[in-house]
């Protein structure tokens, strides 16, 4: 768009406008949005400038006659230009009135809403008392952008509102911030070893606490020895699901304490999630019964608001099946591996042929498809095809070496892994 303009803006907080290849300095963003305007106003139309943050080319806004500008994608949505001196830009004095000097020039100029004459007033019935409408408003006002170009410019004193992503990114924060009216309970299965179901408990109770504040538990629903226990922080004791299994009856009792929970649960003091480990004894031989986990639960769901259960690979154990009738939500993780997806598909099948309840998990499930090597595999994308029309939501999951071994912590890994398991745990938000 004619005529071509520069916004460059510099960390000492002024700023530079070049029009036509003419340069001037102003003292702040605000006095070089200003500028613009009064370009705008004299060639009567709106006016497009480039801008840059430090000489780097960043996006470009729209500014208009009216002292108001916008992102050039979203011209609708505009902000006011702050009160600043009117300082003329030299080369306002070669612009022409008219856009005939200019042979490209936009054939949409702005034009400014003509005054008209006030509407008759209306006297609005006189109405009950009861039915007085709230002079509070309800509808939230939207931030703006914080992410992207669009966060940088803001930084230095515009206000544009966020771009799609960043709108994607606040609606899946929005999701896993909320509270339910009563406990929730997500299950992480998939049959087949090695499918990540375990840093699937982890990462996905990291975002739910991160995000939603105190009251999430990753519970180690193994028959025997789960690894939740080796993949995540230990407390400054032993304890297992086994050292509760006595104390339920007193956990549940009119004169329990919530802190009394910490004796049996290993806190995660940066994913903000606590852990109930399953026995990590090689020679013990109790092995977690359908009784168990019932008992647990009742526990579980008087302390937390949600629980996430991380199981074993046997779909045919007591404890796995009763984990199936606590659940609201089914989590079926898998990687970029045939045999992991295919042992989830066939779960998928037996729940939806096992009884209504199995049925509606099934259905309304979340795969989650994680990619265990960093080069790119063509499988993921077929994994994901095939899991698409089966189930609610499929998320894939990029490769990253913070879930690879050791202590899984939420900070630790990449940025697009952050975001990919915001997106599975908000699409896991949905069923609760």
């Amino acid at each position: 768009m004619w005529p071509h303009i520069t916004l460059d803006m510099r960390t000492d907080k002024t700023a530079e406008v070049v029009v036509l290849g003419l340069s001037r300095v102003v003292n702040s963003v605000d006095e070089a949005l200003a500028m613009v305007a009064g370009i705008a106003a004299k060639l009567d139309r709106q006016v497009e400038a480039t801008t840059k943050v430090q000489g780097e080319t960043t996006g470009s806004i729209v500014v208009f006659p009216d002292r108001t500008y916008a992102d050039a994608a979203t011209p609708d949505d505009r902000h006011s230009i702050a009160d600043a001196p009117d300082v003329e830009h030299p080369a306002l004095a070669t612009l022409t009135d008219s856009e005939a000097a200019d042979p490209v020039a936009p054939s949409n100029p702005w034009t400014p809403t003509p005054a008209t004459s006030a509407p008759p007033i209306h006297v609005a019935p006189e109405a009950p008392r009861h039915a007085r409408r709230s002079f509070i408003t309800t509808t939230p006002v939207a931030e703006p952008a914080r992410q992207g170009w669009r966060g940088t410019l803001n930084r230095f004193g515009l206000r544009l509102s966020p771009g799609a992503e960043e709108q994607q990114w606040r609606s899946d924060v929005q999701a896993v911030s909320q509270h339910w009216p009563g406990p929730r309970t997500i299950a992480i299965a998939n049959p087949k070893g090695g499918a990540g179901k375990t840093p699937a408990s982890a990462v996905i109770s990291a975002v739910f606490a991160r995000y939603g504040g105190a009251g999430v538990l990753a519970w180690d629903n193994n028959e025997t020895r789960g690894t939740l226990a080796w993949r995540t922080e230990g407390a400054s004791h032993d304890a297992t699901v086994l050292d509760l299994l006595p104390q339920t009856e007193q956990l549940l009792s009119t004169t329990a304490q919530s802190a009394e929970m910490s004796f049996f649960t290993h806190h995660q003091p940066g994913d903000k999630y606590d852990v109930l480990r399953s026995d990590q004894s090689v020679a013990g031989d109790h092995e977690v019964s359908a009784d168990d986990v019932h008992r647990i639960h009742r526990v579980a769901a008087r302390y937390y608001r949600l629980i996430v259960m991380d199981s074993g690979n046997n779909e045919r154990a007591a404890n796995w099946r009763a984990m199936i009738e606590h659940a609201n939500q089914l989590v079926v993780p898998c990687t970029n591996a045939e045999e992991t997806a295919e042992a989830g598909a066939r779960l998928l099948d037996a729940l939806k042929e096992r009884d209504e309840h199995s049925a509606q998990l099934a259905e309304n499930a979340v795969v989650l498809v994680s990619q265990r090597t960093p080069s790119k595999d063509p499988n993921v994308a077929r994994i994901v095809d095939g899991f698409t029309p089966l189930v609610r939501k499929v998320v894939p999951i990029p490769y990253d070496p913070a879930l690879s071994t050791g202590v899984i912590h939420f900070d630790a890994l990449r940025p697009a892994t952050q975001r990919a398991w915001l997106a599975a745990a908000a699409a896991v938000a949905e069923g609760l």
